[in-house]
């Protein structure tokens, strides 16, 4: 066989953000917060951390890799005592993966002590990193989640909610954030609502975290949403809701329900899992074929799949088999085998597809080489036809909002039209879910596009907050690491 052609893109797809997780008034908050964590494991990879407080000190346990990893011994546990809790999941959008970057982060203030835990990305951190670097403020890591520690401790307000207004103000971008004092869990979700951010209840105990399924994994009542701009602050006295910023039209992450959010989660009152379904229904309607058997790229393209086939009546099959026990830190020892990266996750089922007229379903193609090369898989297995269709627009805009997606140069739909694409990753034909069928599946009406109801950036480049720190020659999601002084 003959050396398989250099990718014009590397082989990297896009990454989950961060999940994060709090809990008050309940006895063994670490367990609680470390279950919710396993939850949210989908949303964050790198590293794991859970602070607790017991009443007179905070305790805190960091390392890398999974939750169960790390959080699953006697030993561990017992380290973290305490009624109160929150806990972080990471992946990274800005700042390495060290042990110093991994969330909740710490610190002490003159009214106590502090731990934060963020999901999002800051779309000014360079900027006020810059001014408050100048005044005297010393980093000790290089997310920018830190800002919001050294903001809230230079304000001159008295309390401390009104201290963390006072630094929201300064910020830009998408945060759904969790913060623990020695009094108090505080919970909030930017004025556009980017990310999620539920609340719930587990007993008499109040949680909030990214997604529904980290109640269900505790058996605890989801409450409600947090609203976009609003602020929750739980203590011993109960639950109150801060509302300190002007109203302005919410701009919910739509690749959320592509992609991010697991399937079994309720995101915004709409479950993740029947709309994907629509969206699969949609892209039938849209961008029909004529083939003999609907298959997913597994796992994230099976509700999708499963609602074109119902659409259109095509038979639905397991056509590539994924192996769920493929870490993330597998070392690819030479260039010689690298092109058997995609085998370690994905088999073409040769007995379902040998003379079949194959249509793949996915949820998206960012640069194109997973693509190419399961498509070649498939093609090996002796499918007569490959088509393939995709469950979101293409993306064809980096992500700013906590979402890590390559630069746009790296970005396959920036670069090439839809024709083009499907010549390069070698299918008979390959379309994509329009934006207004994506917004009827998710929202039941096409996308307003004065008014967008969903943020959409990296389809469309209409970006919902300003981005300072970006001067076009930055990476995608402006590592503080770069910064010069």
């Amino acid at each position: 066989m003959a050396a398989a052609a250099p990718l014009p893109f590397p082989l990297r797809p896009p990454h989950e953000e961060c999940g994060v997780f709090g809990v008050f008034g309940h006895p063994d908050a670490a367990q609680v917060t470390a279950l919710g964590l396993h939850a949210l494991q989908h949303r964050g990879q790198e590293a794991a951390g859970i602070v607790t407080y017991d009443g007179h000190h905070f305790f805190t346990h960091r390392a890398l890799g999974l939750v169960g990893d790390n959080f699953n011994t006697r030993a561990v546990m017992d380290q973290l005592p305490g009624h109160a809790g929150i806990g972080h999941n990471r992946y990274s959008t800005t700042g390495e993966t060290l042990l110093r970057n991994v969330q909740p982060i710490f610190a002490d203030f003159a009214f106590g002590g502090m731990a934060i835990a963020h999901n999002g990305n800051l779309t000014n951190a360079r900027a006020v990193r810059r001014q408050l670097v100048a005044r005297g403020c010393l980093f000790q890591s290089t997310m920018d989640t830190e800002i919001i520690i050294h903001l809230v401790a230079t304000s001159l307000y008295s309390t401390v909610v009104d201290r963390v207004i006072d630094a929201l103000r300064q910020l830009e971008g998408a945060y759904s954030l969790v913060a623990l004092t020695q009094k108090k869990l505080i919970g909030v979700r930017d004025p556009l609502g980017v990310r999620p951010l539920v609340l719930g209840r587990m007993g008499g105990a109040p949680i909030l975290c990214s997604e529904t399924c980290a109640l269900d994994i505790i058996g605890a009542e989801y409450i409600r949403d947090v609203e976009p701009g609003e602020i929750i602050v739980i203590d011993e006295t109960g639950l109150r809701s801060i509302k300190p910023f002007a109203p302005t039209r919410q701009r919910f992450c739509v690749f959320e329900y592509v992609y991010f959010a697991r399937p079994d989660s309720m995101v915004e009152r709409r479950n993740v899992y029947e709309v994907r379904k629509r969206i699969g229904a949609e892209l039938a309607r849209e961008n029909h074929v004529d083939v003999d058997m609907v298959v997913p790229v597994p796992d994230s393209g099976v509700p999708s799949a499963l609602g074109y086939a119902e659409e259109c009546g095509i038979p639905f099959d397991l056509g590539i088999i994924r192996n769920h026990y493929v870490g993330r830190t597998f070392i690819e020892p030479t260039d010689n085998i690298r092109h058997f990266g995609v085998r370690l996750k994905h088999n073409a089922n040769a007995a379902q597809l040998s003379g079949k007229r194959v249509v793949l379903v996915d949820d998206s193609i960012v640069r194109g080489t997973t693509s190419m090369k399961i498509v070649e898989m498939v093609r090996l297995a002796g499918a007569a036809e490959v088509h393939m269709r995709i469950s979101s627009p293409p993306t064809s805009n980096s992500c700013f909002y906590g979402i890590d997606t390559p630069k746009k140069a790296e970005l396959m739909a920036s670069q090439m039209d839809v024709a083009a694409m499907a010549r390069h990753i070698g299918v008979d034909s390959l379309a994509f879910v329009s934006a207004d069928g994506l917004y009827r599946a998710v929202s039941g009406v096409p996308r307003d596009p004065d008014h967008p109801q969903f943020c959409d950036a990296c389809f469309t480049g209409n970006y919902p907050t300003p981005l300072t720190d970006y001067d076009g020659s930055l990476p995608e999601q402006l590592s503080l690491l770069t910064e010069s002084h």
